[in-house]
């Protein structure tokens, strides 16, 4: 007999502390010019009523999926379908403070996920609704949510900066008027659009031109924006810094 086998033929579980592995997801949009959060109604204990942030236990799968799973089962679609289709996933970071579920020791590792134009939500599982916020109107979740959505945010406010992630938030083909809303809605900032539109054009590789326009005239009334679709870019150099920044920096 193996070392393995002699070890599985003696192995007791309850040799060893049970721990839950459950997701929590950080799920951004953009909806009315805003960065919104999408939270659900807790509908059972423990904290029913309270808000959160969609989550649940793994299942006999791997953790990417139970994130995508928790996400499709919130807003009512299937992954890979519809605005899903372009979801934007990472795992953020895991969370494991002996007391931040009442019921045992559970280990979260929360996700983000950001795409354009999700649904209304339709609430799944054990959440009695769920609902897009904005992000400024979220506070006091459930659980460590408060943590893990302020983590979240600084998490993608950051890539916006030196990451194409913002081409996650718009279209396949977009105009860098476009683009520029979600910079502004993501950072809480207002932004030159000169100096934004001369910056985006100088990063090689962030986006690339279509050759198309947009169908109505640009801003104010004016020609007709081109069109540009995401380039090849993984890392933006140099990258775009917010202007807060930017002048902590001078």
């Amino acid at each position: 007999m193996t070392d393995e086998a002699s070890f599985l033929a003696e192995y007791d579980p309850r040799d060893y502390p049970a721990v839950a592995v459950t997701v929590d997801v950080v799920a951004l949009t953009i909806r009315d010019g805003k960065l919104c959060v999408l939270l659900v109604e807790r509908g059972e204990q423990p904290f029913a009523g309270h808000r959160a942030l969609p989550g649940g236990f793994v299942r006999d799968e791997p953790l990417d999926e139970a994130a995508l799973r928790e996400l499709a089962e919130e807003t009512g679609l299937h992954p890979g379908e519809g605005p899903l289709e372009r979801v934007h996933l990472e795992q953020l970071r895991t969370y494991g403070d002996p007391g931040r579920d009442p019921r045992m020791r559970v280990v979260s590792v929360a996700y983000l996920a950001f795409a354009p134009h999700l649904p209304e939500p339709t609430a799944g599982s054990d959440a009695a609704r769920a609902f897009w916020i904005p992000v400024e109107d979220a506070k006091d979740l459930a659980f460590d949510h408060d943590q893990i959505l302020a983590e979240g945010l600084d998490r993608a406010r950051d890539k916006l900066e030196y990451t194409p992630l913002a081409t996650a938030f718009v279209d396949r083909e977009f105009t860098v008027s476009e683009l520029r809303a979600v910079y502004t809605a993501v950072w809480g900032e207002e932004l030159h659009a000169g100096n934004f539109h001369r910056k985006v054009l100088s990063v090689p590789g962030f986006v690339e031109s279509t050759g198309e326009t947009a169908a109505r005239g640009g801003e104010r009334g004016g020609p007709r924006a081109k069109l540009y679709r995401a380039g090849d870019a993984t890392l933006l150099h140099p990258a775009l810094l917010r202007p807060t920044r930017e002048d902590r920096i001078r």
